[in-house]
């Protein structure tokens, strides 16, 4: 079977930065949901058609990747706000209560820095600004059930930079269906 629009592919993937750095390796194959939240637009444009077992390169653009860096999305609060156990490179959905209330909530946010008195959350992805290239091998095409296009992901999350939203019953809605 070929990747079409709504369908699970099953990836591993090499990623690099422009000067050859790995920056992530992914080994094991993971499923993700094309045409849901799961993958990067030009990723899932560069899958459509290819089958199980085929590899491709991709190069992405800041704007095809994780955007640009932007640095009103940096913010200094106060230490007391965040867990004793509190590590550069943790993630929060959102910032604590008592944290700035202009902070866009849908977020995720990174510990960049800890000092003694306030910590820096980063709102940006930790590889906005970069240009890409990835190497991917398809592992495995399917179609996907009702269930994961009504999802919209199969919850895999390294793509994701902001929270989903959630309807009263905290259900995330029901992403809209390509054609």
């Amino acid at each position: 079977m070929a990747v079409t629009p709504q369908c699970v592919v099953a990836l591993t993937w090499t990623l690099k930065d422009t000067l050859g750095e790995v920056l992530d390796e992914l080994e094991e194959p993971v499923e993700f949901l094309v045409g849901g939240s799961d993958l990067l637009g030009k990723i899932e444009e560069g899958l459509q058609g290819h089958q199980a077992g085929d590899t491709l390169e991709l190069h992405l653009e800041p704007i095809d990747a994780f955007g640009d860096y932007d640095d009103r999305l940096l913010f200094l609060e106060p230490r007391e706000r965040f867990p004793a156990e509190l590590e550069e490179g943790m993630g929060f959905e959102g910032l604590p209560p008592g944290c700035n209330p202009d902070a866009p909530r849908d977020r995720l946010y990174f510990v960049s820095d800890i000092y003694p008195d306030h910590v820096v959350l980063d709102g940006n992805h930790p590889l906005a600004g970069i240009a890409l290239r990835i190497h991917i091998k398809l592992h495995a095409v399917r179609e996907a059930t009702e269930e994961e296009i009504g999802q919209g992901t199969l919850g895999a999350g390294f793509f994701r930079t902001q929270i989903e939203p959630t309807d009263a019953s905290g259900t995330p809605p029901v992403p809209p269906t390509l054609h």
